[in-house]
């Protein structure tokens, strides 16, 4: 477990790693070196094969409200593009791990915050939850966020809350794709647990092996995504998981999983 007064706290337990982002007093905003330090521990639960599902998480009052613009003023306009590339690499993390991501959001996502729930795999909101590109508010266009917020909701919500600024609240998300379960605040910790406990007791080399080609799928014509997902679906046969998984359903037992990432 890592010290209380880190940037972003790591928790580990049977599988599960809960990654807490730790600067309530600025609403989570993403400092450089939060964004510097989120990055490194993705980067070693990545390579962690006893890792089987991560849970991104915000202390305090927000989830993340974006970028920490009090520190992108005090930037050389040299550092500007390096910002937005290194936030750019964390979202593109988050989709090329192979362990599942859920987002647990209990209170506001804004700009980057929301780009962060949307480039997790899955997402898990409290009722009261808020999501928001309201860049345009300040004369700074959610350019970066638009494109995980563009690749979950329609194309015209996502044009009316990068336009507009306006926030959504947790059931309009859920009815457009951004989060993928709403549940009244004070269970929101047993329905993330519970979907946690859920992927963590499935095959892990089969979770990576499916969400890697989810996203690869997705960016082909439909023909050539039979033809892919066609020859994934051949390689997940001949691995260990697949024939237990098989001959246990048949056996009608409990499956022994293979805990590697291979």
């Amino acid at each position: 477990m890592t010290p209380k007064n880190a940037l972003v706290l790591v928790e580990k337990k049977e599988g599960v790693v809960r990654i807490t982002l730790n600067r309530p007093d600025a609403r989570n905003s993403l400092s450089l070196d939060l964004m510097t330090a989120l990055q490194a521990e993705l980067d070693r639960i990545a390579e962690d094969r006893s890792a089987r599902v991560v849970l991104l998480a915000g202390n305090g009052k927000a989830f993340c409200a974006g970028h920490d613009l009090k520190e992108m003023l005090c930037l050389d306009e040299a550092a500007y593009q390096p910002l937005f590339e290194s936030c750019s690499r964390i979202m593109l993390t988050l989709r090329r791990m192979p362990q599942p991501v859920i987002a647990r959001v209990h209170a506001m996502a804004t700009a980057a915050g929301c780009q962060l729930v949307a480039s997790c795999d899955l997402a898990v909101a409290g009722r009261s939850a808020r999501f928001a590109t309201p860049g345009v508010n300040i004369g700074l266009f959610c350019s970066t966020p638009m494109v995980a917020l563009s690749r979950n909701v329609p194309a015209k919500l996502a044009m009316h809350m990068l336009l507009t600024g306006e926030p959504i609240n947790a059931d309009e998300a859920l009815q457009y794709g951004l989060v993928s379960q709403v549940v009244d605040d004070e269970k929101l910790d047993v329905a993330v647990n519970a979907l946690a406990r859920n992927l963590a007791a499935k095959s892990s080399p089969t979770l990576a092996l499916g969400k890697a080609a989810f996203y690869r799928q997705s960016e082909l014509s439909e023909e050539d995504a039979y033809r892919f997902t066609s020859a994934v679906m051949a390689q997940n046969l001949k691995a260990h998981d697949a024939q237990e998984g098989i001959q246990a359903f048949l056996d009608k037992r409990d499956p022994v999983w293979n805990r590697g990432q291979s």
